[in-house]
């Protein structure tokens, strides 16, 4: 998909081994996203995701909540070029 909207997302919390990484992906590609998910180092998820606005509004609601396990505490989102966005959504 190379038409759509493309965010970066920075979520900030517990939110590394508590299964976000993969619910991120299966809830993007509900959505109908692609992208890409990883953790990083300061125990921060990113994740890049591209699609129509309504699906990244879907996505950014998810993301506020996370999976179970998860406690988000705060979602930074910026615009992003998408350069390195494929067809899919994956787990880095």
């Amino acid at each position: 998909m190379n038409a759509g909207v493309c965010r970066r997302y920075r979520v900030r919390g517990v939110v590394q081994g508590v299964y976000f990484r993969a619910s991120a992906r299966d809830a993007a590609r509900a959505c109908g996203l692609v992208g890409w998910v990883r953790n990083l180092t300061d125990g921060s998820v990113e994740a890049v995701a591209r699609g129509t606005p309504e699906a990244l509004a879907a996505f950014e609601r998810w993301l506020r909540q996370g999976p179970p396990r998860a406690r988000v505490t705060a979602v930074e989102i910026a615009a992003d070029d998408g350069a390195d966005v494929t067809s899919d959504f994956d787990v880095r």
